[in-house]
């Protein structure tokens, strides 16, 4: 009988316990849910990176396409997913390694004369720093037009 009572009270302690712990949700799955709202509110079908990057090449461009090791030259708008404008840029040149790991990732996809939408989640854009107008830990959306680069 004590090893049944036993068993029962264990059992029970289990039950308990796993009823008790919190459910994590990681920054990562956030963003990812953000990112599937806003693509179905703006009736965009996206293709999704292994990172998180989502993406609509608009315009493929022609020739070939930059590196990370590039030196860029695009114009830009920076949004954020409510569509609220915070940067924007013409003929804006940089090196690509200096840049956002999203714009690192999503530029390449492009050749000169291409056109791309970039919806980047916090991770690879400012994380969990506020920039400027952006809060931490936001989803952004750029539109970019690379114009040329040189290696």
């Amino acid at each position: 009988m004590k090893k049944i009572t036993l068993i029962i009270l264990l059992f029970t302690a289990l039950i308990l316990q796993s009823c008790g712990e919190k459910q994590v949700v990681s920054q990562a799955d956030i963003d990812q849910q953000k990112i599937v709202d806003y693509l179905i509110s703006k009736q965009l079908t996206a293709t999704a990176t292994a990172s998180g990057l989502h993406y609509i090449i608009i315009d493929e461009g022609s020739g070939d396409k930059p590196t990370t090791q590039s030196t860029v030259t695009v114009s830009y708008k920076g949004y954020l997913l409510d569509d609220t404008l915070f940067d924007q840029g013409t003929f804006f040149t940089s090196p690509l390694s200096d840049l956002i790991k999203g714009w690192q990732e999503g530029i390449p996809l492009i050749a000169p004369g291409g056109k791309i939408k970039l919806i980047i989640p916090s991770a690879l854009g400012y994380g969990g720093h506020a920039a400027g107008s952006i809060p931490a830990n936001s989803v952004i959306v750029f539109d970019v037009s690379l114009h040329y680069f040189s290696n």
